[in-house]
Formats: structure tokens, sequence, C-alpha cells
């Protein structure tokens, strides 16, 4: 009934007794919270995954299995409704000990589904959700959705009673609760210890459910921002694992005793945003004067500065690929046809800034994170240098992630640098998430942080979501895709490759989402 993308998860084995041992990674990037609902990054929810669990996960392939639900099953609705009937998993236990029903589904969606949610857009067209018995919920949806079960992957369930008695009915996204820095999951492994920006450290919950393929006493995580630190840390043995491994170091690693180098392709594509709904620039030598970014031409000269080519040959290192579109050329719904991306064309690129009315450019801020994505701080450095040579002057203020989001949600920025993977590996969900009219009611556009709008866009997305032929589907995302590439909603550069280090005795499995799943890992 559905496909699914057939990715492909690197597994490495070593045919080798193994007994239980403790782990240690590192990476640049700290999770900014410990709350399943209120962060909708990577870096969170990649880490959550270990503590926390969903109705549905996904495996080594990506492929979706069962988790705290057994089976699901579409819902025969009457009218123009849909929906789906999820059959609970019984005698599972939250790490507190507390018992996994329905009640704690219907609560979880309450929670990740509200305005203090980052998560709500996962919900949009949700109309509710039932509890049926202790042991069976029904979503109900507006319309039929068949790649809903793919869309909550990563949706996380909580115990209704701890929130309640914790004050964590809600989740804190830009402050903090008692969810920020604990945790109640019914997941393979439980938080332990919890010192933000320092580490981390998780413990097997020996009430788990599933059968465990691990053999980790203890896994303690430290974030390490400085690239040469981790890289020595690792050559070292002070920790067993680094994610990234730095692109300029990769090489080296690869001749060196007892480390490995672990290569793969994100299903991340990095991009620029602009504001579209700002009335005014807020940065840099024009701040103040009308915004130029809402001019389609000024989008697309842009678009033709960027010299991408050189981006991924001196930057990423010939490990990145090209992006024309939201997603990747191996997400479900990529447009084969628009796959070109604007040629590297300064020349073109002057002649649209004259031709909006800026012959001799202007200036304006691009807001950048220095320790979110592989080499992040030093391609906003370079965007900056590409951008002068067309008379934009770009100020470049680069800042931890913890930092970037609320400022991004703050509408701080006249341009800004981006990443999407998308959860469901499909093409819908950046659309939902990125190109769709921000509408907090109907939970959508809650990353589209620059306001682009498209009414066509609006109207095709619940077309897309609701649509069963895959010929019929395809269609609608060929229009979607062609507007919002003609607007030049964003910018896309490229493919984020995926990096990691180990020590040579660790056994572990790569996926494309960059989800670093500790279940699946021994130490020989």
């Amino acid at each position: 009934m559905y496909r699914f993308l057939s990715a492909t998860a690197l597994t490495l084995t070593l045919a080798l007794p193994a007994a239980a041992e403790s782990f240690s990674w590192a990476g640049t990037t700290d999770p900014q919270t410990m709350d399943p609902h209120a962060v909708n990054a990577a870096p969170v929810l990649g880490f959550l995954n270990n503590v926390y669990e969903g109705l549905v996960r996904r495996g080594k392939d990506m492929s979706v299995e069962p988790a705290l639900a057994t089976s699901w099953e579409a819902l025969d609705v009457d009218g123009d409704g849909g929906g789906w009937r999820f059959t609970l998993r019984q005698g599972v236990k939250f790490h507190g000990g507390e018992d996994f029903t329905a009640e704690d589904v219907v609560f979880s969606y309450e929670r990740a589904s509200s305005p203090e949610s980052d998560t709500s857009s996962w919900f949009a067209g949700v109309t509710d959700v039932i509890a049926v018995n202790d042991y069976t919920v029904d979503i109900l949806t507006s319309v039929p959705n068949p790649i809903f079960p793919d869309s909550i992957a990563n949706w996380m369930i909580m115990d209704s009673g701890w929130a309640a008695a914790n004050g964590a009915e809600r989740p804190a996204k830009d402050s903090e609760n008692a969810a920020t820095l604990n945790t109640n999951g019914t997941g393979a492994f439980v938080l332990t210890e919890r010192q933000p920006g320092l580490r981390t450290v998780l413990t097997p919950f020996d009430g788990w459910w599933g059968e465990a393929e691990h053999n980790i006493t203890e896994a303690t995580f430290t974030p390490i921002q400085n690239s040469a630190t981790a890289v020595a840390a690792l050559l070292s043995g002070d920790v067993d694992m680094i994610n990234p491994v730095p692109i300029q170091d990769a090489a080296r690693l690869d001749g060196r005793d007892g480390v490995q180098v672990i290569r793969g392709i994100e299903a991340r594509v990095i991009m620029l945003g602009m504001a579209h709904g700002a009335d005014l620039l807020k940065y840099g030598t024009n701040a103040g004067d009308a915004n130029p970014f809402t001019n389609v031409k000024v989008r697309q000269a842009v678009a033709h500065a960027v010299n991408v080519p050189a981006i991924l040959q001196t930057i990423m290192r010939g490990s990145a690929e090209p992006a024309s579109q939201l997603v990747s050329p191996a997400m479900r719904g990529f447009v084969e046809s628009l796959a070109e991306r604007p040629a590297y064309d300064p020349e073109r690129a002057r002649e649209l800034l004259t031709e909006a009315g800026y012959p001799d450019g202007f200036g304006f801020g691009l807001k950048c994170p220095n320790d979110r994505y592989l080499n992040d701080e030093a391609v906003c450095q370079a965007v900056v240098s590409m951008l002068a040579q067309i008379g934009l002057e770009a100020e470049l203020d680069a800042m931890p992630v913890r930092n970037y989001w609320p400022e991004l949600r703050e509408d701080n920025f006249d341009m800004y640098l981006l990443g999407w993977s998308p959860g469901t590996f499909d093409h819908e969900h950046p659309i939902r998430f990125l190109a769709s009219t921000p509408n907090s009611e109907k939970k959508l556009g809650s990353w589209n942080f620059g306001d682009y709008s498209n009414a066509r866009i609006d109207e095709l997305l619940p077309m897309i979501q609701a649509e069963v032929d895959d010929t019929k589907r395809q269609t609608m995302m060929e229009e979607a895709v062609s507007l919002y590439q003609s607007e030049q909603a964003y910018v896309p550069l490229y493919v984020q490759p995926l990096v990691w280090g180990t020590r040579d005795n660790i056994e572990l499995t790569q996926r494309p989402d960059n989800f670093f799943i500790l279940r699946w890992v021994t130490v020989n």
C-alpha cells in the first residue's frame, strides 16, 4: 500500500564476542532540551530516540516498524475524513515504573500538538485522538492520509501522570520546566545524568520490552565544539566515536591505526532562507530601508551569485552533492524534471539586481549557526564573499545553535542558513513545514521563518497528503516544486554528507537521518 524509501543503512560488523562495556561519544551540538516535544531538531530528536519511543519507529533500513504500537490499520470513516487505528503494546513500563496505556497516547498528542510545542505541525490534519480502550487508539484526520504512520516516527510518548506531577503538561520551547532536564520514557536507555553543555549519561533500562542488541553498560555524550579537540579525543581513545568528523580531517583519519571513518549521504538539504514578509531590512548598512528580498529577482540574483560547485570542492572536499529542491533525489516526491539548479552566473545576478532596482546592491544581515551543520560557519563566510562580488554586502552573525533558533523565531534576520531533513523521507514534509503559509491554527509552516506564501501550494498540500495514486500525487508535487522554484522561495545549496569516526572496535549503524541509535552499538 505504501512505498518507503529503500535507504542504505551502513552497518559495520565484527565477528567477535563482546562483553559488556562503557561507551562514550562526542558531537558538536548538545541537545538543547530533553523534552521530546519542545524542539523539532535532529540533535534533540536523534538523542531522545534512545530514551523515549513512539507508536512506530524506523529500523536500520529506515522502514517504519512497530514500537509502542504492535499494529495499525486505516479506518473506514464516513464522509471525507480518514484515520488510523493503532493497537498498543501491552506490558510496557515507563522508566519510573508506570504502565503505558492509551491515556498516555492521548496526552502526548495533546501536548505535542499544543501551541507551546515545536512539533505541532506533525499533526496538521488530525482532528481527534480517541482512546477506544486501554490498548487501542484511533487517530482521526480531516482527509485520508496514507503516509500518516510515516509522519509520526519521531512523535515520542510521555507518561501523563509523571508530566502532571512535575508541572510539565506542556513543553517549554524557549524556557525550562521539569522535562527540560529530566525524562521518563519507555526506551532502551534511561537518563541518569544531565549537565547541559558538559555531559549526558545514559544507562540501559532493565525493564525495556525489546530485545537488546548492544553490550553497553553506560553511554556518555560530551559536546565538543572544537573539531581539532574532537579528533584528538578520538585518536587518544578518550571517546569511542565522534560525529561529525571534520571534512578536512577525514582523509587523514583514514590512514590511522585504531580508527575508522564511516561515510554516507544524509537526507538533509542545506539552503539559504530569506525574509519574504518583512517590510524593512533589520541589519547591515541598509538597515531600516525597504526589504529587497520581497522581490523575486533579488532572490534569484542570490541563487546565481552563490558558487555551489566551489563550496562543494573547497569546503566540503567533494563529499557533498548539489541540491535543487527542498529534498534530495533519494527522497520520495523528488521531481526529476526539475533537478537542475540555478547556474553560477554572477553577470546574470548583477542583471537581475539592476532589473529589481538595486544596480549598486545593498547591505543586509546573514544569520548562521556555527555548531549545527558540517562547516556551517565556513559555508556562510564563503556565501558572504560570493555575494560581495555582485554588490550584496552581508553582515555575518554566526552563533551557537542554542541561540540561533530563538533568533529565527523572533524574525531577527534578513537571510539565514537552514538544513532540513524530512522526517517522513517524503517531499510533502518540507512543503508542510517550509513552503506552507505559516498558520498556527492549522499547524502549518512552523519552520517557514521567512513567511514565504503561495496560495496554490497551500491548496495543493492537503491534496498531496490525501492522494493514494502515486502518479497523480507526483503530478501535484511537480506543480508545487515548480512554484517554489520559480519564486525562489529558498536557495538550496547541497545535500549534507555523513562523516562519522569511531575506534575500530565499535559496531554501529549509520542511518541517513543522522540519528545515532545506541541499542545498535557493540563495543568489542
